[in-house]
């Protein structure tokens, strides 16, 4: 999964937990704004709304500091684990008590320090009104804690699901470009004894080096264009073999985009299609030219063969198909897919991601 790298305020959180906590953040100052105004409108004379804004924010953001960025920060000893930090054990509830009680003196504090009285004052004026907001305050504080562990925790199974079906078409291509590499090698037995040898070769490399990276569970490090265009090279040097000098192929990947992650195997479907439906019907072969551009705060990945192309839509297979998936899988709309191609002009595909989206 492609982590969130969050706003610079957040950086000195884990990287999983950055998207959560700007979330929240949104969402107790987008409920903050409410508060503020519920209170002038029930009582204008004792909440100016200046008051009232300054009040609400402070207390809501106070509470939200002690009760959700320290909370992740004090992860270990409140036994609690990523991706979304929520437990209902004693040392939690403990902590967003305190959190709350603390957080809501702080945040009465600055709103008295504003308004120029004190808010503890109403404690011997009008103590039952006193013990009232701050009662309904821990009862906000507490409806917050109860609807964020929930939707933090559909959220991360949304996100397992997702990368659960990412993987699964991922192993669905795997197997996919190992049966056509070998009804390749098939053929080139018969005709080349010698660079059918020479490709065996170059396929036992490959499977070792890119076999068990595309297993891996991603955990430790994302999958970044700079192994995607690695394993193209491998995969286009193993085609190599077979094709000579009729294959071509250029890979024209920026520095800056080198790290940028994707999802594994991404961009080899289409980098097949070329060879098997572009280059390999023409007697002379052709040039596959992969390449990597940021544009307006989007990814573009382009695969562009010179090979006989053709006329219409194409033809929905397996690996075009997979590709579309993964992209609606991965980025939902973000993600789109664009086909060019005319008779003997070759064929364009363009895929175009988000920049830095968080990505399985």
């Amino acid at each position: 999964m492609t982590l969130d790298p969050g706003p610079a305020w957040l950086r000195w959180l884990p990287a999983d937990s950055r998207a959560g906590l700007r979330r929240r953040f949104l969402i107790v100052w987008a409920v903050a704004a409410v508060i503020a105004l519920l209170q002038r409108y029930v009582n204008p004379a004792q909440h100016p709304l200046d008051q009232a804004l300054v009040y609400s924010y402070a207390i809501s953001t106070a509470i939200w500091f002690l009760a959700d960025p320290l909370r992740i920060v004090l992860r270990r000893w409140l036994r609690t684990e990523g991706p979304y930090y929520w437990s209902f054990n004693a040392r939690s509830l403990l902590h967003q008590l305190l959190s709350a009680l603390l957080g809501y003196t702080l945040g009465a504090a600055l709103g008295d320090l504003y308004a120029g009285h004190s808010t503890w004052q109403q404690l011997w004026l009008s103590p039952q009104r006193f013990w009232g907001f701050l009662l309904w305050s821990m009862g906000v504080s507490a409806g917050f804690l109860f609807f964020f562990y929930h939707r933090e925790k559909a959220h991360a199974l949304e996100q397992l699901a997702t990368e659960t079906r990412l993987k699964l078409l991922e192993s669905q291509l795997e197997p996919h470009m190992l049966f056509n590499t070998l009804a390749n090698l098939r053929v080139l037995i018969k005709l080349d004894p010698d660079r059918a040898t020479a490709m065996l070769d170059r396929l036992n490399d490959y499977l070792r080096a890119t076999l068990s990276a595309s297993r891996s569970d991603g955990s430790s490090a994302p999958h970044t264009l700079a192994l995607e265009f690695q394993r193209l090279r491998d995969y286009l040097e193993l085609m190599a073999v077979r094709m000579g000098p009729r294959l071509r192929y250029t890979l024209d990947l920026p520095d800056h985009l080198a790290t940028h992650p994707v999802p594994p195997l991404l961009l080899q479907p289409l980098v097949e299609n070329a060879i098997r439906h572009g280059l390999e019907p023409s007697v002379e072969g052709g040039e596959i030219e992969v390449s990597a551009r940021s544009n307006a705060g989007a990814l573009l990945l382009t695969v562009k063969d010179t090979g006989v192309g053709c006329e219409g839509p194409p033809a929905s297979g397996f690996g075009t198909a997979q590709v579309r998936e993964r992209l609606a899988t991965a980025f939902g709309a973000q993600g789109q897919m664009q086909w060019t191609s005319a008779p003997g002009e070759g064929t364009r595909i363009s895929l175009r991601l988000p920049l830095h989206h968080a990505t399985p």
